[in-house]
């Protein structure tokens, strides 16, 4: 299976499970990761804003916040196709539809909050489809790619998935940037880049 029919294969069964399930399953993954070491440890989190049935984060970061920790969320640079990190203290208030309808912060909080990318200890990563070696197929775009390869290099990336999301192998090409960590609803799968 190719890695298009392959990503189209796994979102189509993503978007299958029932919201229930997806909330169910979101909290089950989102308490093993903040329970994790390296969590604990990290002072700066860059984390998606979950969007439509990826594993919502929306928990997680009120945790990382209330534990003082700075977290960061991605702003959508299309005309470059890159991310930008942005400083966030308030997610209710502070997130709203932005490219594609991903919850990200406004023009204006983006270029007051505009943070370092070398200063994120790890980064949360969304994607389709992944693999217990750290494979991982995005959406399409390279953003997270291109932001792990170019912005943030030394940052740990944890991958957020549900169970159903994982296979065998992902199909992975030169620029397919791997994750350090995949955490499901199952198991946390410790990988080498």
């Amino acid at each position: 299976m190719g890695r298009s029919e392959l990503r189209q294969t796994i979102l189509a069964r993503r978007d299958r499970l029932p919201p229930a399930e997806q909330a169910g399953k979101s909290r089950e993954i989102v308490a093993k990761l903040f329970d994790m070491e390296e969590i604990g440890a990290a002072g700066h989190l860059f984390v998606y804003a979950g969007f439509r049935s990826e594993v919502q984060t929306g928990d997680f970061i009120d945790q990382c916040l209330a534990a003082g920790k700075t977290v960061s969320v991605p702003v959508t640079l299309v005309e470059s196709s890159s991310l930008l990190a942005v400083r966030i203290t308030d997610p209710k208030a502070q997130l709203r539809p932005g490219y594609c309808g991903i919850p990200e912060p406004p023009p204006s909080l983006a270029e007051r909050n505009r943070v370092d990318p070398a200063t994120i200890d790890v980064v949360i990563v969304p994607g389709s489809v992944f693999d217990s070696r750290g494979g991982r197929l995005g959406y399409g775009g390279g953003y997270y790619d291109r932001f792990l390869s170019g912005q943030a290099p030394g940052a740990l990336r944890i991958a957020l998935a549900y169970d159903l999301q994982v296979v065998d192998r992902v199909p992975m090409e030169p620029h397919d940037q791997r994750m350090d960590r995949v955490v499901t609803e199952k198991t946390i799968y410790r990988c080498r880049r």
